[in-house]
Parts: structure tokens; C-alpha cells; sequence
């Protein structure tokens, strides 16, 4: 896969964390995972997300990591 390629999958990660956020707040949303509101909204706005987040947001959120990461199959994991 061509560096660009990854760029641009990498630059629609945080509209996916804010889609999944929905209508409630950063801090909310943070408060639920576990983390601080301006973790949040730093993904949000561009930062690589660690692991430990976007595991923890996949599990707790029922997000299928291939949505998360790539944008690809179904938002929901089935179960």
C-alpha cells in the first residue's frame, strides 16, 4: 500500500471517533472510556489515537476495528 493511500485512510479516523462519539460531549465521551475529554479532542482533531484507545473504544463501543482503522465493512461488530 502506497504511503499516500495510508495518509488519506489515516486522515477519516477522527471523523469515525466523532461518529461514534454521536451527540454526546468530549468530555462524556471521554468520562466513559476512561480517558481525559482532551485525549478526545485531540483524535478528534488529527492525533494518532494510542492502541490502548482505540481497543478499548472498539470493545466498549461494539466498533468493528476493521470500521475504525480502514473505513471498511459495518460500523457495529456482530456478535
Amino acid at each position: 500500500m502506497a504511503a499516500g493511500s495510508i495518509e488519506r485512510i489515516k486522515k477519516k479516523l477522527p471523523q469515525r471517533i466523532a461518529e461514534i462519539r454521536g451527540n454526546r460531549s468530549q468530555r462524556q465521551f471521554a468520562r466513559e472510556l476512561g480517558v481525559f475529554q482532551q485525549n478526545v479532542h485531540r483524535y478528534e482533531s488529527g492525533t494518532t489515537p494510542h492502541a490502548d484507545f482505540l481497543i478499548t473504544l472498539a470493545l466498549r463501543e461494539n466498533i468493528s476495528l476493521d470500521w475504525l482503522l480502514l473505513g471498511k465493512g459495518k460500523m457495529r461488530r456482530t456478535r
